[in-house]
């Protein structure tokens, strides 16, 4: 995860560029900096820090000025996990819930898959790859929206194997 410092950093940069949106993942994390809007997004998954947002005040010429925060969460050593099996992407693509807009998803968190379930498709270069469950057992979580990019290994649902 970033410092403080070094989201300061980015945000001077930011601002004196001429790019008007960046993300960067790393590690679980995910920093959304969007300069129109003078908004930053900090976002952490499966991570014993809590997620901090930071939303900076635009003043005159779009400079941004920022605070420090650091809020820590003890470390969560009893979660209990609801899931065992991980779906993730087996490509870089858009991710589609459904066969098509007009149709109903494939899968919802509570229904039951097996192994040869189709449970979404990634679309990579207008091809339309059906992503299957490849275990039997319970949606307990969707990780992605409808028409959302997803990227090589990133988890798209997770399942309670029976």
């Amino acid at each position: 995860m970033l410092s403080i410092k070094e989201l300061e950093t980015l945000i001077e940069k930011l601002d004196k560029s001429s790019i008007d949106e960046f993300t960067y993942e790393a590690n679980g994390a995910k920093i959304k900096l969007k300069k129109n809007n003078a908004v930053v997004e900090t976002v952490a998954k499966e991570s014993v820090h809590k997620p901090v947002e930071i939303q900076p005040s635009p003043v005159e010429h779009n400079e941004v000025k920022t605070e420090e925060v650091s809020q820590e969460v003890p470390a969560q050593q009893d979660a209990v996990k609801d899931y065992d099996h991980e779906i993730v992407s087996p490509m870089v693509g858009t991710f589609y819930s459904s066969p098509s807009p007009d149709k109903p998803a494939f899968v919802q968190v509570g229904d039951t898959v097996n192994g040869d379930t189709v449970v979404c498709i990634v679309e990579a270069m207008k091809l339309f790859n059906e992503i299957e469950a490849d275990v039997n057992g319970t949606i307990t979580e969707i990780l992605v929206e409808n028409g959302e990019l997803v990227e090589y290994g990133q988890p798209l649902f997770r399942i309670k194997s029976v």
